[in-house]
């Protein structure tokens, strides 16, 4: 019978082997996406082709020629605003230099006195320049409700139109959701088409290779495209059917997994029983029924599992002699046939001699 204890290794070689495999599953998951991203940048549908065949050119020129009208506009009405301030800020200046003229001629004729010939000709100018004034004002006001008028009058014509486009651009925008939705369809398909027979390869591998030397390399491999083809579907498959999809692939697993461990509890192999084995003596608990093996200094004692690493045993009295456990009468220490002592009876090496037992022996011992 071969040993089938492997060597662990040191410590820093399993921290390595471990760190070198999720860094082998990320240049995975990393060359999977520069081979996804690949194919996502095969164009698609352009909007704007699609939108030709459904609108009439006419009506975009239509809606250009309006935008830039009213553009022209509202710069126009910006500056009859700013030129209305301008000749109120002046019709402001001359009010005030008309009162003061008006106020000086009220004190000369309250002292019998005429204005000078200057001043009477400055107030003529400054009544002359502000009825000028309010002249513009009125004229600029005017033409700034026209412009304003033309202003409403263009924004109704363009929504007008804007409605008009907008019923004409719905079965372009239909047509161009079917189309987005079909190309997006044909690049997960090329994408799965890839992915799917390499998650298929991996979880093959990994089935087949998991008790060989190379299994963390298969395993992170597999997790690499496992994740990459879950983002995929993620991506473009709606929630709805995701879900159904993620719920199948876990109930699957966990029925595999709890399978697997059924089987391993009923039926275990030589690696899982010996494990087994070795554990219950670890706690000095009977492998198979897990009753307090009392033997030795432990004879009157009492554990558990949680309760035996602060047990005190008494000193050893010095007995070893075969026995077995008095509630399932599982031998559990037995004379080793090659050098006459006691040995544990469910393991496959005496700590004596290094004598081998089969492991058919161990279960007729076990039975």
């Amino acid at each position: 019978m071969n040993n089938t204890q492997k060597p662990k290794g040191p410590w820093i070689h399993r921290f390595l082997i471990v760190f070198f495999t999720a860094f082998f599953a990320v240049l995975v998951y990393w060359a999977l996406g520069f081979l996804v991203e690949d194919i996502r940048s095969i164009p698609g549908p352009l909007y704007p082709e699609i939108e030709k065949e459904y609108l009439d050119p006419g009506l975009a020129e239509q809606e250009k020629a309006l935008s830039r009208e009213i553009a022209e506009t509202e710069r126009a009405i910006a500056g009859r605003k700013d030129e209305l301030r301008i000749i109120g800020d002046t019709s402001g200046n001359l009010q005030g230099t008309i009162n003061q003229l008006l106020e000086l001629q009220r004190l000369a004729v309250q002292k019998s006195a005429a204005l000078s010939d200057r001043e009477q000709a400055n107030l003529s100018d400054s009544l002359a320049a502000f009825l000028e004034s309010q002249r513009r004002y009125q004229a600029v006001s005017a033409e700034l409700s026209r412009l304003t008028e033309l202003k409403e009058t263009l924004l109704s014509e363009k929504n007008t139109l804007e409605r008009t486009m907008e019923e004409k651009r719905r079965p372009a925008r239909e047509e161009f959701d079917r189309l987005i939705e079909r190309h997006n369809l044909r690049l997960a398909a090329l994408q799965l088409a890839i992915l799917l027979p390499l998650l298929a390869v991996s979880a093959f591998l990994v089935i087949r290779k998991r008790k060989t030397l190379y299994f963390p390399l298969f395993l992170g491999f597999a997790s690499a495209v496992l994740v990459k083809s879950a983002l995929v579907i993620h991506q473009y498959f709606p929630t709805r059917y995701v879900r159904y999809l993620l719920v199948a692939g876990l109930l699957a697993a966990v029925g595999r997994l709890v399978v697997y461990f059924i089987r391993s509890a009923a039926f275990p192999d030589a690696r899982q029983l010996w494990k087994q084995h070795r554990e219950g003596y670890e706690y000095f608990l009977c492998p198979v029924c897990e009753f307090p093996i009392r033997r030795g200094p432990r004879k009157y004692l009492f554990w558990t599992r949680r309760s035996l690493k602060k047990l005190v045993p008494p000193e050893d009295c010095g007995e070893d002699e075969p026995y077995c456990c008095p509630s399932c009468g599982t031998v559990l220490f037995e004379e080793c046939p090659r050098c006459g002592r006691i040995r544990h009876a469910l393991l496959p090496w005496c700590e004596h001699c290094c004598g081998e037992k089969s492991l058919e022996e161990e279960k007729e011992t076990e039975e």
